[in-house]
């Protein structure tokens, strides 16, 4: 039987841990990692309140909801009393135009970075990618978390992340008191659709002759448990999010059971770039760089904490061919069945395309001579 003064302890120590518990903003909340993310926040005990914004209501209740578009300067008045923000409102379709998508990316960061100030919130977590590292044949396997950023701005999205970071390495010097954590997620799989997911989509893996490229998965799921670590502030910093390990190519065609086309760089760079160029996919040569060379990346950060993956990286390949399974694309551009079958018996991958376009024009030129 508890004494009158322990029940007043176990009652100030209860205020205690509430007054602790920190008030979450979670900006493009409605869908997406956003949407799991609030889902999972609301859930916590750990957490006093869910701040949900997006253009639309989500289907999480149990948040505070506020419908705007996170360019409006009026955000600063949706983040009063937030302690942290977890800026997920990024657009990385590869559908959208990419001057419309780098103007809302950077525009909606900026105005979440200067409402957060303005705010009194204390931290801000931006997502981004481990693309940002770049994927380069001199990196080391794995990239140490504090690696130099070497990625240019020529893979679909990625100069609008980096753009990000460096606001984000900016904001605590132009708002003292504003602390920014980055997570870095390796190849985000999970109701995702992307340059590098799309991939898995074509009847066979292009490998470009003498790349050695790696392969390392982010099931959605952990992500989002790492973001919760960000919210709650076990981690901070810059940090990247994956499965421990990774994959050679040769693994990859062996679990996934998908064969390999061989081309040479120029080959392979040439035709993608020149398809990418007449509008006829959607992804830039820039993208094939990240399935030629190694940008796996260590996650000491966040082991130190005490984080660990729930998936491993033969798990997520799986779970991603069954989400690709009666899907056929050709170099990033989805196709309908009939054309599918079509492409499929002249090889349907970006190589080949840009190998008949090639040898096209070199027969046209004989001709000419």
């Amino acid at each position: 039987m508890s004494s009158p003064e322990s029940e007043v302890r176990a009652a100030r120590n209860e205020t205690a841990r509430t007054a602790r518990r920190p008030v979450v903003a979670v900006t493009g909340a409605a869908s997406g990692v956003g949407a799991l993310l609030t889902r999972r926040l609301v859930e916590s005990d750990e957490i006093k309140q869910v701040v949900a914004l997006d253009e639309r209501r989500g289907e999480v209740a149990e948040a505070h909801w506020h419908v705007l578009d996170v360019r409006d300067p009026a955000i600063a008045d949706k983040l009063r009393g937030a302690d942290v923000v977890v800026h997920l409102a990024i657009d990385l379709d590869l559908g959208t135009d990419p001057a419309a998508r780098t103007a809302y990316n950077v525009r909606g960061t900026q105005t979440v970075l200067t409402a957060a100030a303005a705010a009194g919130v204390h931290r801000v977590v931006l997502c981004t990618s481990a693309m940002v590292y770049g994927a380069l044949p001199d990196n080391d396997v794995p990239l140490a978390e504090d690696a130099e950023l070497r990625a240019t701005a020529e893979a679909t999205g990625v100069g609008d992340l980096l753009e990000i970071e460096h606001l984000g390495r900016r904001a605590p010097r132009a708002h003292p008191g504003l602390n920014i954590t980055v997570l870095r997620p390796a190849v985000l799989v999970g109701g995702t659709d992307t340059a590098l997911t799309r991939y898995f989509e074509s009847p066979r893996l292009l490998v470009v002759a003498g790349s050695r490229p790696t392969w390392q998965f982010c099931h959605v799921e952990d992500l989002v448990s790492a973001l919760e670590y960000a919210a709650l502030e076990k981690v901070e910093g810059e940090l990247a999010v994956g499965c421990d390990g990774w994959l050679e190519q040769e693994e990859v065609e062996e679990l996934s059971g998908i064969r390999r086309m061989e081309l040479p760089s120029a080959v392979a760079l040439g035709a993608a770039s020149r398809l990418h160029r007449l509008g006829l996919t959607p992804s830039p040569a820039g993208d094939l760089a990240y399935t030629m060379h190694p940008w796996a990346v260590s996650g000491s950060g966040l082991h130190a904490a005490g984080w660990r993956p729930a998936w491993t990286n033969e798990e997520v390949l799986a779970e991603l061919l069954e989400e690709v399974a009666g899907r056929h694309t050709v170099a990033g551009r989805r196709l309908g069945r009939k054309d599918a079958t079509a492409a499929g018996a002249a090889g349907a991958t970006v190589a080949l395309l840009g190998t008949a376009a090639l040898v096209r024009r070199a027969r046209k030129a004989r001709r000419r001579i």
